[in-house]
């Protein structure tokens, strides 16, 4: 048998999420609509897909392994030095190495109860003690976070800002606020993931000079490029440079890079995502209401639901929609555990949901 460490020997062997695609294998069918994982159904720019495709004669060859054009345009974009800015394979990829430079066996690492799942894979594989702390009236409770990091000494804090799975947000002030207090010797990473879907007022002004501040962004959200696996972090130059210890270099894919690029300088089909998303959000909402269920605001591309019920009863729900061909989500810890999740679709996705939806709640009454 392999040597296993005895970290990995004691890990269980599981994924942080089921992906749709192993529930159409395990169905023997695919999604008519598919509005669990968040992803942005409108798709990418055309620019961006003109350009992967003419990226595609040249992927015998390497990615660029110091991402130099991408990175050049992320720093412009947000008038920051290049140094400031680190290109890996999605914030899954980025948290992934950030946890290696930032955790050991028993390094504390404070996250919330119920957050990003995926960040709890990355400091479990390193050996690190997850502590949690619970939402505060459905959002991640910045004054908690900082308490339990100051307590415990921790070695690196996860917060996303606006949060999934619930969409909530904190605004600008609190979240610098936040900012300023970290505990010495702490290092805060600020998933901003969803950033470009909230309002105004949402992400405090960017400053690199605080070495214990990383705020990570991608392309897979609003930019529609979830599966080209591009994400990008923020920071002070020394903590972004400590990436080039342990990234992998090649981990980029040529043709995705060439989208990326694409995708930031095409502004204007950004703006028009975020319009309809906006527009297929308040349809969500309607759908919801008029179904007994109420919507909780939502600074994403997605809105969650309440279902008035319990855990129980909401994953019956998403069973019901499941095998009625939509594919959806829900929180998986309580209390939250009594909402579903829903991501922004096109008209027709959204007309499938809302024909779905009462034959569903019908099912499980």
């Amino acid at each position: 048998m392999p040597r296993f460490t005895p970290l990995v020997a004691s890990l269980p062997s599981t994924v942080p999420f089921v992906g749709p695609e192993t529930q159409e294998r395990a169905r023997g069918a695919v999604f008519a609509a598919r509005l669990g994982a968040n992803e942005n159904v409108f798709g990418p720019s055309p620019k961006a897909v003109e350009a992967m495709q003419k990226a595609i004669p040249d992927i015998w060859k390497y990615g660029d392994p110091e991402n130099h054009d991408l990175k050049h345009a992320l720093a412009a974009h947000h008038r920051v030095a290049v140094e400031n800015i680190v290109v890996g394979a999605g914030i899954d990829g980025l948290l992934g190495s950030l946890t290696r430079m930032l955790v050991e066996h028993d390094t504390p690492v404070v996250t919330s109860k119920g957050a990003y799942p995926t960040f709890n894979f990355h400091v479990a594989g390193y050996g690190g003690a997850l502590e949690f702390v619970p939402f505060r009236q459905d959002m991640e409770d910045p004054d908690a976070l900082l308490a339990k990091a100051s307590k415990i000494d921790a070695s690196l804090i996860y917060f996303a800002n606006p949060d999934n799975p619930m969409g909530t947000w904190h605004g600008a002030d609190m979240v610098q606020e936040m900012i300023d207090n970290i505990p010495t010797g702490t290092v805060l990473c600020l998933d901003e993931a969803y950033v470009e879907f909230a309002p105004a007022g949402t992400a405090p002004e960017l400053d690199v000079s605080n070495p214990n501040v990383i705020r990570m962004r991608t392309f897979s959200k609003a930019y529609g490029m979830a599966g080209a696996r591009v994400g990008y972090a923020i920071g002070h130059a020394d903590l972004i440079s400590a990436f080039n210890k342990v990234r992998n270099h090649f981990g980029m894919n040529r043709a995705a890079q060439a989208g990326a690029l694409a995708a930031l300088a095409d502004q204007e089909y950004l703006a028009k995502t975020i319009k309809n998303v906006t527009g297929a959000k308040a349809r969500i909402g309607d759908i919801a209401r008029w179904n007994g269920l109420e919507p909780l605001p939502s600074a994403t591309n997605f809105v969650t639901m309440d279902c008035g019920r319990d855990g129980d009863y909401a994953r019956a729900l998403v069973g019901a929609l499941i095998a009625r061909d939509i594919f959806v989500r829900m929180p998986f810890v309580a209390p939250q555990d009594r909402c579903i999740r829903v991501s922004a679709g096109r008209p027709e996705d959204m007309d499938l949901f809302e024909a779905a939806l009462p034959e569903a709640l019908k099912a499980i009454a």
